[in-house]
């Protein structure tokens, strides 16, 4: 199948092999439903069209949900399985050793193996999943506790965002009590993980180090962070192993939903409009198959788009409830896809940019989003030795790959599936912002500077 497959092979073969291998909740595919004549999909010259794509039961594994469902990887001549994995770890090991072709990854974990810390590998990103779609839920007795700590409207509503100055007393309430303050997170190198340590520490709550020897990461902690995977989160929560969490959707509506817990802030205002997952493959995968890692590349940024565009929030809350996909009811899941998120029950509350897939180029992997990742794992003892600065600009350029992304959107643009206005034109990097809780100021261009801006974490001489 190295050549071009003609438009009559193509949907004959995709018809045989969907009855063959569909699952039984999926979209089957007919000469009706994808007519010839409908697609303005340039195919290009596949090397490996059979794929097996991996994810984690989360709102935001949507554009592999959607670029199977909308039969976006159909028309690149992609035939694609999309299978859920058991945790972060196994999702790693699965596409470092080849049994995966690619997968749904926290965008930490491609860097981390580039840089060092965990296994290491050879990984590389094309496609940015998402933007935003995190928060931080604490326990029923430990809000009740932060709650007269929070400052509150004329109506007598919290005002968010809720920072992490509102828990300080009740860490220290604890810690005199003899009991450890426990909270989860979903991964070592998980945006979770840093944004959690970020709200803590904006308030002066040492989140705890790492170093070469000790990689708990609780070294000096006032709060001793843990990893959980997602789908346990809310159940860990209510045994009470853990007094709270940072998790991606839907797993903090599900503690409203089962009233165990309430969110206290999402990580749109720990860092607005902050990369949260990416697809990741091999560097060997993509050079052995670059091709088929540009026509992935292509349905991918399609399905961004798709979930982006008004009015397709609420069907693609219906695939995502599918028992292949994260499961979840639907009522949970549209709490915070169709632009509201409720924090304590009953107090919803408009926000529409909660979960980006395609807007302010969310699918772009900027190589300012990756250095930021960097700056924390070596804030925090992660990268235990200091970097010179273009030690991070180098790493970050092995592993982001808008070249690819780049080959695809033009691909995109000239079929008309995409505007030319949505190609940004970059080097690469972001403007400098101050958009974090704390209103910091990042220039990823100055990454010691930026380290060495924060009173709790590691110091770097330029």
């Amino acid at each position: 199948m190295k050549s071009l497959l003609t438009k009559s092979t193509w949907i004959l073969s995709l018809g045989l092999l969907l009855s063959s291998c569909g699952g039984k909740e999926s979209k089957k595919a007919t000469t009706e439903e994808v007519p010839a004549e409908a697609s303005k999909t340039k195919t290009l010259d596949i090397e490996k069209p059979q794929l097996t794509f991996g994810f984690i039961k989360l709102t935001d594994m949507a554009p592999l949900a959607i670029a199977k469902e909308k039969g976006f990887f159909e028309e690149e001549g992609l035939f694609v399985s999309v299978e859920a994995q058991s945790n972060w770890k196994n999702v790693l090991d699965r596409v470092i050793d080849g049994q995966l072709d690619g997968s749904h990854m926290l965008a930490g974990q491609p860097i981390a193996a580039g840089a060092g810390f965990g296994r290491q590998a050879e990984l590389v990103t094309a496609f940015s999943m998402d933007l935003n779609g995190n928060g931080i839920t604490v326990s029923n007795d430990v809000w009740a506790k932060m709650k007269p700590n929070v400052p509150k409207d004329i109506d007598g509503k919290p005002i968010h965002p809720i920072k992490a100055d509102a828990l300080k007393p009740v860490i220290t309430e604890y810690k005199n009590k003899g009991n450890a303050f426990k909270m989860g997170m979903v991964f070592p190198v998980s945006t979770h993980n840093y944004e959690i340590r970020y709200w803590l520490a904006a308030a002066g709550i040492n989140p705890g180090m790492y170093t070469a020897d000790n990689v708990q990461g609780q070294i000096g902690a006032d709060v001793l962070l843990s990893v959980t995977p997602p789908p346990q989160m809310p159940a860990t929560l209510e045994a009470v192993t853990i007094y709270g969490y940072c998790v991606g959707e839907p797993w903090n509506q599900q503690a409203v939903f089962k009233g165990i817990g309430v969110p206290v802030v999402t990580n749109y205002d720990i860092w607005k409009n902050n990369p949260e997952k990416v697809f990741v493959m091999t560097k060997k995968f993509v050079d052995e198959n670059p091709n088929t890692a540009i026509a992935v590349t292509k349905a991918l940024i399609r399905a961004g788009k798709w979930l982006d565009e008004p009015g397709n929030r609420a069907e693609a809350v219906k695939i995502l409830s599918m028992s292949q996909y994260v499961g979840a009811d639907e009522v949970v899941l549209a709490n915070s896809m169709t632009g509201t998120f409720e924090f304590e029950k009953g107090d919803k509350r408009e926000m529409p940019d909660f979960n980006v897939f395609y807007k302010y180029s969310a699918t772009y992997p900027f190589y300012s989003d990756g250095i930021w990742f960097l700056t924390q794992m070596r804030r925090w003892g992660q990268i235990p030795n200091s970097k010179p600065a273009d030690w991070y600009a180098n790493t970050i350029k092995k592993i982001y790959r808008p070249d690819i992304w780049k080959k695809a959107a033009d691909l995109l643009v000239a079929e008309g599936n995409i505007p030319a206005a949505d190609v940004p034109k970059t080097d690469g990097y972001k403007p400098v912002t101050t958009d974090f809780i704390d209103g910091t100021k990042y220039d990823a261009k100055d990454p010691i500077g930026y380290i060495n801006s924060f009173k709790i974490g590691n110091k770097d001489k330029k």
